[in-house]
């Protein structure tokens, strides 16, 4: 399942350059994967409520076209693994006219907040990111 995320580059997300900030970026795709979890029925009330939730464990971001003030984007997001403790995620941002600005491929995980380890994800999480169990 491809989860889709609209938005608009704003002044805020600018770097001296004119043009979004490299770390600005990440923010974005990060407001993308709580948006379709959260949707998806396990946001921040679930992880707090279960002490359990996603980790990035790491991410590999490639930067094609650069995104400019007051540019709207679309962000895709999907899961690329079946389930298991660990799992990948591909996150892209489109512009308008469907080229691809940024590639982000993540590494997740799933963890016991209490414990500080990974464990295996839960069904209602798998649910949320597009995996029906």
């Amino acid at each position: 399942m491809i989860f889709k995320y609209e938005m608009k580059v704003l002044e805020k997300h600018l770097d001296s350059f004119g043009h979004v900030n490299n770390s600005v970026y990440l923010e974005m795709l990060e407001e993308a994967r709580w948006d379709f979890i959260t949707k998806g029925g396990f946001g921040l009330k679930e992880v707090q409520g279960q002490k359990k939730g996603p980790v990035v464990l790491e991410i590999n971001i490639k930067y094609r076209k650069e995104l400019v003030n007051r540019e709207d984007i679309v962000i895709e997001s999907k899961t690329l693994d079946d389930p298991a403790k660990i799992m990948r995620i591909e996150q892209k941002i489109l512009k308008k006219n469907g080229d691809v600005s940024c590639l982000a491929t993540l590494v997740v995980g799933f963890m016991d907040l209490e414990k500080r380890k990974l464990i295996d994800p839960p069904s209602d999480w798998l649910n949320a990111i597009g995996i029906n169990v």
